[in-house]
């Protein structure tokens, strides 16, 4: 029976409807009855007067987005196997293989230099106001917790209070008070700060300055994410600002030094400008230059993040991370997306998370049966909990370290930073002034962070860095319970062996077995005994 995956011409995220929507046409996502007369409610209505403007997510600048096309095979095809026997990391007795006993702690790095706390990491927020907003919540609790976060592409280029010289940066605002928002609230050498960069960021030397004037030690080349298969892009409503962009070398549109586009812009014919980033053209000579010059520059680690592209770039990019010695290579899944990435690109283009990493997985496990190095894997498309966390985990065992995260844990700063506010302003909603009045009251997390930091420190955290703490204090406890049911008391233990696939067709896709296959030979052993 064919079923229809994707949604069609309507949608909250482009802020649309269709008039009859009860009587849709599937393919086309059409009313059935298209009415002469309809204002162009649809996405097909609204782009017959605002035309490209359609293509994005909207309202840009205060949302996240992702994609709501439902795949054929996802991570809830797989189910978490427990187990009532043994126990991995821990000593097999009732008192002492408790949750609370297991470790998720990870190091990793060519020298295992890089430890966090939990298993997971931001996987790259950059230029976007949603992430410039929420910067300080994302760094400080982050940072409390002991995990990474990646600053995004075009943060420099960006800032208009940045300096160059002769091209390349020399100064910062937004870079530096980034950085700095994280280091100064690290604990005990946990977590790391990671300063991404594309093709713009690279020809301003955005890498090389925060390694020599910044201190950090972690960067990260980006060909691409789960969101889409072209440069970054963000919406400008000031023409200044267009006009500097342009002249910093971005593809900005339409062209803001044109007389008569800005005559239409001051007349309001249109709103924004767009800037968009270049396509990279991967190369295996320019990759390993850029490695070695990124070496000499005092890089102490150097990461890979890629996105959803088809299997031989996915292919390349693990051949490339172990020839170079990449110390984590982050592969994206369809489906992403934090910033205002095209809608039906986010929808329609790239192998979505579960097929990605499966054919990752593969990649790597070739590589490693030949004794080749093998650098730490991140994995990244849509995850938000515990079992999920898992079962990535657990599907990309023993290669994948950590599970990279963007929308849930800024979900989870926006939340924090508006129930600050709202406690400012002494209008705590009911739904929330049931837990209490004050942030010791509401966030659960604050009287062991205010125990541990003290009262001086304590009061300085914003409510946006509580609200990311305490999410991720959640996803810990949860993932706890999982490893110990499945008798897993370290991350190190964690197997595909945990998991099993619901449906025949999961089972092909990710060679984990069939639930209805796992045990066979043990079962027959037990009952023939």
């Amino acid at each position: 029976m064919s079923v229809t995956l994707s949604r069609v011409n309507s949608s909250a995220a482009t802020l649309t409807k269709n008039r009859t929507e009860d009587s849709v046409v599937p393919s086309s996502g059409m009313c059935v009855t298209c009415v002469d007369g309809c204002i162009g409610m649809c996405e097909i209505g609204k782009s017959a007067y605002r035309g490209h403007e359609v293509i994005y997510p909207q309202p840009f600048g205060v949302i996240t987005t992702a994609a709501e096309k439902t795949y054929p095979v996802d991570y809830s095809h797989l189910n978490i196997m427990g187990t009532a026997v043994g126990a991995h990391g821990v000593e097999e007795s009732s008192d002492k293989a408790v949750f609370p006993a297991v470790k998720l702690e990870v190091a990793f790095g060519h020298d295992q230099g890089i430890k966090f706390r939990y298993p997971w990491i931001i996987s790259g927020i950059g230029s976007t106001n949603v992430a410039k907003n929420n910067w300080e919540g994302l760094a400080i609790g982050s940072a409390l917790a002991g995990t990474g976060l990646t600053i995004g592409e075009n943060v420099v280029g960006m800032d208009p209070e940045s300096v160059f010289k002769s091209g390349r940066v020399v100064d910062t605002n937004d870079l530096k008070r980034r950085v700095k928002l994280y280091t100064e609230n690290q604990r005990n050498g946990y977590g790391a700060i990671i300063v991404q960069a594309n093709i713009e960021d690279t020809m301003l030397g955005v890498q090389e300055y925060a390694i020599e004037e910044l201190g950090v030690t972690c960067v990260e080349l980006k060909w691409g994410q789960g969101a889409k298969d072209i440069g970054g892009e963000v919406k400008i409503n000031d023409l200044k600002k267009a006009q500097l962009l342009y002249e910093r070398g971005y593809i900005v549109l339409p062209n803001p030094t044109d007389p008569y586009v800005i005559e239409a812009f001051e007349h309001k014919a249109f709103k924004e400008f767009e800037r968009h980033s270049r396509v990279g053209m991967v190369t295996e000579e320019a990759f390993a230059t850029r490695v070695a010059q990124l070496r000499k520059a005092g890089a102490k680690y150097i990461f890979l993040k890629t996105g959803a592209y088809r299997p031989s770039d996915l292919a390349r990019a693990v051949k490339f991370s172990s020839k170079y010695k990449i110390d984590l290579l982050t592969v994206d899944a369809a489906g992403g997306g934090t910033g205002m990435s095209p809608w039906r690109m986010m929808n329609e283009w790239g192998i979505p998370p579960v097929h990605l990493h499966s054919l990752l997985y593969r990649c790597v496990k070739r590589l490693a049966d030949k004794g080749e190095y093998v650098p730490a894997l991140a994995v990244g498309g849509g995850f938000s909990f515990e079992d999920q966390i898992f079962k990535g985990l657990a599907l990309g065992a023993p290669f994948v370290k950590l599970i990279g995260m963007a929308r849930a844990p800024i979900a989870a700063a926006m939340v924090g930073k508006t129930i600050g506010r709202t406690i400012n302003e002494n209008q705590v909603p009911v739904y929330i002034e049931r837990f209490g009045h004050t942030k010791d009251e509401i966030f659960v997390t604050a009287s062991e962070l205010r125990h541990e930091l003290g009262n001086d420190t304590f009061e300085k955290i914003p409510c946006g860095a509580l609200g990311l703490y305490t999410y991720y204090e959640r996803l810990a406890q949860g993932l706890r319970q999982l490893m110990a049911g499945s008798r897993k008391f370290a991350l190190e233990h964690i197997s595909r062996n945990d998991i099993a696939a619901l449906t025949r067709e999961t089972a092909e896709i990710t060679g984990i077995p069939y639930v209805m296959d796992i045990d066979r030979d043990e079962v027959d052993w037990i009952l023939d005994a």
